[in-house]
This record gives structure tokens, C-alpha cells and sequence, in this order.
């Protein structure tokens, strides 16, 4: 199970860079990350190689921001891998909330990461049907 760090942030010119920068010097690498925006504020969902150390970080410049479990599904890079997953989840009766797409560093794979209602309950499903759940 993976932690997703979610940052709220008006949506002004700067503030990713002002995000980013504070990632970095904080020594914290993103690995996957989406942002969906308004006319005011964005919400900027990610996941990073430490988040408690991320979020301290960013609360500390007076940033809003909350941690919470999503799950890194490995695909592979074919057309069509999304799609099995998500027929996977359907069959199950199981709505996903939403998804963007990360990489495994090592192997360069795809990593679907998923927000669900019941993080357990669904990474135990998608074990069950023989996908790759980190």
C-alpha cells in the first residue's frame, strides 16, 4: 500500500514551483503525481518517497495538506493493461475514485495508482485475481 500526499493550493501562478521547490530541498522525490484545479484552488495529489517528511515540509511554508493509503497496481506496458484492471475492480462491484499513472524506477513498468473506498478490501481482491499490488 502506497501513501498519497494531497496538497491544497490556490491556483496562482507559482505554486507548483514554490511545491516542488520545497520537495526538493527537503530531499523528498516525487514518483507519481496529478493535480486537478479550479478557478481558486487545486488539489495536488502525490506520491513521494517520504510523506509524513513531505507534508511537515509543506504544512511548515503553510500549506493544507492530508496523507492517505492508495494503491500502486504494477500493469504492464501494453495496450489494453488499464482496461484489465479496471474490468478487474468492475467485477467486483468495486468504483474507483480515481487513478493516475506512476513508474517503477527499476523495471520502468507502469504503476496504476487507485483510490478506492476500501483500500484493504481491494488490494485483497485484486491479489485474489493475480495483479501485482504494492
Amino acid at each position: 500500500m502506497l501513501k498519497q500526499l494531497s496538497i491544497f493550493a490556490e491556483n496562482q501562478k507559482g505554486t507548483m514551483q514554490d511545491i516542488t521547490g520545497i520537495l526538493y530541498h527537503s530531499d523528498v522525490n516525487i514518483l507519481g503525481s496529478v493535480t486537478n484545479d479550479s478557478a481558486e484552488y487545486g488539489i495536488i495529489r502525490m506520491v513521494v518517497s517520504d510523506a509524513e517528511k513531505a507534508k511537515t515540509a509543506l504544512e511548515k511554508e503553510g500549506y493544507l495538506c492530508r496523507i492517505a493509503n492508495v494503491l500502486g497496481i504494477l500493469t504492464e506496458d501494453t495496450p489494453g493493461a488499464l482496461h484489465k484492471v479496471l474490468m478487474a475492480l468492475y467485477s467486483s462491484n468495486i468504483n474507483v475514485n480515481y487513478l493516475y499513472l506512476s513508474f517503477d524506477r527499476e523495471s520502468g513498468s507502469p504503476i496504476m495508482v487507485i483510490s478506492t473506498d476500501d483500500v484493504l478490501e481491494v488490494e485483497e481482491c485484486l491479489k485474489g485475481k493475480g495483479f501485482q499490488v504494492l
